[in-house]
């Protein structure tokens, strides 16, 4: 069979800006000047590490996103679900045979909370701790291995402004989600963030904020760094656990808050059609929040506005993060500022 060109002025046009450009643009997000590193808090400038160091060559390190919310008014910052992340950090480091000092979710949420009353600054701050392979120990030959290698412990601060209160476009991403059997993909592995980087910059590329991956079973898994769910027939549906996705902390604590409103949530396996047939869909994590898509695969979603159940999702999750629900205060870790 013989196939004709399209004529010149029929070529595909450029691809749209994604949606979160047609808001102003904020600035960089900005480091902080004080870190965790070493064991002492000291000058970001200051903190480095050498080019030999393990985890920059073979991506064995591990991580976590966590956010503390200013309250001017109380002149603090609470830091929500501090010690839920911890655990799932040290779970991530026993994967990869870390031993960060301090050791316990305990000791590293008290670090977290003296580095955010050093800083002193009264905004949204978004805090990545890190734990990684550092330096070969004494007799241990160079190469991969988790094995005979030192372990380091940072943590930083940056300012991050608020993600997708108008919704965002959406593709299906052509890079597969890794399988369990590849990596442990319930653990937050610096190296395996490759992944996430490739689909989102195909999905920048086609003119979208974000990508969907698929699993090797060709499921929906989850987004570049978020969770997904999605309304279909009354019912919130997020893929589960097996679907080789991270278990998101924002993921548990938006199924609790659905089900404050009556609507319970389902998992299972999400067919990707049932993505482009959905009544509303959004993404969660921390550091999206709560956001709807408004599009996915160039097909718009409820006439390309954020659905109601998303909106009111995404208003009840940013009221509960700054503390104005006394039921969820034991989600929060206030931390005084001067």
């Amino acid at each position: 069979m013989t196939t004709t060109a399209a004529p010149a002025a029929q070529a595909d046009p450029a691809p749209r800006p994604p949606a979160s450009q047609g808001r102003p643009e904020t600035p960089t997000p900005a480091v902080a000047a004080l870190a965790y590193h070493g064991g002492e808090i000291v000058p970001v400038s200051t903190a480095q590490v050498p080019l030999t160091t393990q985890a920059l060559h073979y991506g064995t390190g591990v991580f976590e996103g966590i956010r503390a919310h200013a309250r001017p008014a109380s002149r603090e910052l609470v830091v929500f679900r501090l010690a839920d992340h911890y655990r799932r950090f040290l779970r991530s480091c026993r994967l990869l045979r870390l031993s960060p000092v301090p050791e316990t979710a305990e000791e590293l949420a008290a670090v977290t909370v003296q580095l955010l009353q050093r800083i002193g600054v009264h905004q949204d701050t978004y805090l990545r701790p890190l734990a990684y392979k550092f330096r070969l120990l004494p007799g241990s030959p160079p190469g991969v291995a988790l094995r005979g290698v030192s372990d380091a412990l940072s943590v930083l601060a940056f300012a991050l402004p608020p993600y997708g209160a108008n919704g965002v476009r959406c593709t299906i991403s052509s890079w597969a989600r890794p399988g369990h059997r590849a990596i442990p993909v319930r653990a937050k592995l610096t190296g395996s963030y490759v992944n996430s980087a490739l689909a989102m910059d195909e999905a920048r590329a086609a003119g979208c904020d974000d990508a969907i991956l698929l699993n090797n079973r060709g499921q929906v898994a989850e987004a570049t760094t978020a969770n997904v769910f999605v309304l279909s027939g009354g019912q919130l549906v997020t893929p589960p656990v097996t679907a080789d996705i991270l278990e998101g902390i924002t993921r548990d604590t938006v199924r609790v808050l659905a089900a404050a409103l009556g609507l319970p949530t389902v998992e299972r396996e999400l067919d990707p059609a049932e993505l482009l047939l959905a009544d509303e869909a959004f993404l969660t994590g921390t550091g999206v929040g709560v956001t709807p898509i408004v599009e996915i695969a160039g097909r718009e979603l409820g006439g390309g506005r954020p659905g109601p159940v998303a909106t009111e999702l995404r208003r009840r999750y940013g009221e509960v993060v700054r503390g104005q629900h006394e039921q969820y205060q034991h989600w929060l870790t206030r931390v005084p500022l001067p």
